[in-house]
């Protein structure tokens, strides 16, 4: 019987990842925004018309998240590990920001640490911009904000970074079209804009 259940429990995680997986992937019809870049060869990023402070009011709750994960990046690899874990999100500063923590005791290279990440989004009301700040648990160091707003309820962010030696820029995307699982995904550019990698995707379910 004992066995059974295992092989029950073991077919039902298996449905649950593969009906997953066709979000965890680039949504092709979705066009990335046209970069623009200064004199000095650094991001020029505006506002979308709509941009406001409730773009990111979806979020709160709490939420188990399916992440597919490219093992490394810009080394043209093609092997992805697929693991599980949990967030939390509240508004806070008069509604002008949201604060989260991710967790997960699957983090591919951590060999079942615990792991967390916090995200800070701040919303400018002079620039109508968000940026979007992460902290990883095995670091402790700010990374750079990625910034952008959202349209028709995809969000573009970016930033210019360094990543393994390598001057790239750095691109999240919340396809936020179903409100109930929205999709985050990353993606690096080491020829400013010209080829994309994408590394990262997590679909979101809410916990009731």
């Amino acid at each position: 019987m004992k066995h059974l259940l295992s092989i029950l429990l073991f077919a039902c995680c298996n449905i649950s990842w593969a009906q997953q997986m066709d979000e965890l992937r680039t949504d092709s019809t979705l066009a990335i925004p046209q970069l623009q870049f200064d004199a000095n060869g650094e991001l020029k990023i505006t506002a979308s018309a709509t941009s406001s402070q409730s773009d990111f009011d979806f979020l709160v709750g709490k939420w188990k998240m399916y992440n597919r994960r490219l093992n490394k990046r810009l080394e043209n690899c093609k092997d992805w590990t697929a693991f599980v874990s949990f967030d939390e999100n509240q508004k806070i500063l008069s509604g002008t920001a949201d604060i989260d923590t991710y967790s997960t005791t699957e983090m591919p290279g951590l060999e079942g640490k615990h792991f967390e990440g916090l995200t800070l989004r701040l919303f400018n009301p002079q620039t109508k911009l968000w940026s979007l700040y992460w902290v990883a648990s095995n670091v402790g160091v700010l990374d750079p904000p990625v910034v952008g707003s959202f349209e028709n309820n995809v969000g573009h962010f970016f930033t210019n970074d360094i990543i393994n030696g390598k001057q790239v820029i750095v691109m999240f995307r919340w396809d936020a079209r179903n409100k109930e699982r929205p999709v985050w995904s990353q993606a690096f550019s080491p020829d400013k804009g010209k080829t994309w990698e994408w590394n990262w995707y997590n679909v979101s379910e809410r916990i009731k």
